[in-house]
């Protein structure tokens, strides 16, 4: 079988990637090892968020957020896209301070936020404890139901003709020839790998390593809260390498559930639920949202994200294999940026600039010979 493009790996940035160039007309295979969604997809919380940890993060979340936005009145109500808008909460003036930076930025390039005071914060969020000194609200930002995001994208993928294979795993890339684990062998002119945490495994020379994540979801409790809501030392917290760490992270659903975070621990590979991470992500959650604590939680789960030293995705052609367009590394922004991803993948596969520069992005920035 022979295909234009073939992508490796099911999660939600496999998934846009095939929606995306199908759109191009081309003709596509999707692999996934297990199911789609699967993977990190599972493990992320499906908000939809602008971050500025650095030039080039701001760049892909920005321009992924425009691309979900058009997409706001075309996904099925199973996607449960809410455009909720973001709060970070800051604790005390010095927090604040950082609120009125970053407000001040986001206005510079064009972006709704606003800094609020302690009377607009508790205003619309009456259940945060008292004393916080304010805090950063975003517009325009939301939450989706990633997995049924993801399947949207294969639906739409498979409607103009691409294959998806699922339960299938990609052993090897020789030449123009994809071997896969039933013996199968695909053939094409590029390669997507957008296999996670796995990516390496085809691409060995990737630097990507787990970093495992707990999250939890209480029972449907309307009214509780209304944005996506954050203590302003996440991104901190989110991008410590060596230690594990957790911050106050709540999300609204649709259904009236809450969905708790969040943890990280950096190189984890085991898949049992870590119950003192978890107890340290809830007690975090109850120093900010002391009414957390009389709700009933119905499940808890891990999953592992795929993080990056620098912190930013692998977007492009491999080095050593012009075939092989790398989409991976995404960590905790996977769901966010996997739009703008895809947009960045089809514009280097049919060789044509980008809304934003993709070398920041590229496999080559971290002297990674792959």
């Amino acid at each position: 079988m022979k295909f234009d493009a073939i992508i490796i790996g099911g999660g939600i940035v496999g998934a846009a990637c095939a929606n995306r160039l199908s759109q191009e007309g081309l003709q596509i295979a999707l692999v996934e090892k297990d199911f789609i969604a699967s993977g990190a997809t599972s493990a992320g919380m499906g908000h939809l968020v602008l971050m500025d940890d650095s030039e080039p993060q701001f760049a892909l979340t920005r321009l992924s957020l425009e691309l979900w936005t058009r997409l706001e009145k075309v996904l099925p109500a199973e996607c449960e896209y809410e455009n909720c808008g973001t709060i970070w909460v800051a604790e005390d003036s010095a927090e604040l301070e950082t609120a009125e930076r970053k407000a001040d930025f986001y206005a510079a390039a064009g972006c709704k936020a606003r800094v609020i005071n302690r009377k607009e914060l508790y205003r619309l969020e009456p259940n945060l404890r008292r004393g916080l000194a304010g805090g950063l609200l975003v517009r325009n930002e939301g939450v989706v139901y990633q997995l049924c995001a993801s399947k949207y994208f294969i639906d739409q993928a498979k409607a103009r003709g691409t294959s998806v294979f699922e339960g299938e795993k990609a052993m090897k890339i020789e030449g123009d020839t994809l071997v896969l684990g039933s013996g199968t062998t695909l053939v094409s002119d590029y390669f997507i790998n957008a296999a996670g945490t796995a990516a390496a495994e085809l691409s060995p020379g990737l630097k990507i390593t787990p970093r495992k994540g707990h999250l939890v979801i209480t029972d449907r409790y309307p009214g509780f809260i209304f944005h996506q809501v954050l203590e302003l030392g996440y991104s901190k917290s989110a991008h410590q390498d060596e230690s594990e760490s957790v911050a106050f992270n709540v999300q609204p659903r649709s259904t009236g559930q809450i969905l708790v975070g969040s943890s990280r621990q950096p190189g984890e590979a085991g898949d049992r639920i870590d119950r003192k991470i978890v107890a340290k992500m809830m007690r975090r959650a109850f120093s900010y949202m002391p009414g957390l604590a009389r709700l009933h939680a119905l499940r808890v789960w891990q999953g592992k994200r795929p993080a990056t030293p620098d912190n930013l995705p692998y977007i492009g052609r491999s080095p050593s294999n012009e075939k092989i367009i790398v989409a991976a590394g995404h960590e905790g922004l996977g769901i966010t940026t996997s739009l703008g991803t895809a947009e960045l993948v089809a514009d280097e596969l049919l060789g044509r600039e980008s809304a934003i520069p993709r070398s920041p992005y590229s496999p080559t920035r971290l002297d990674v010979a792959i």
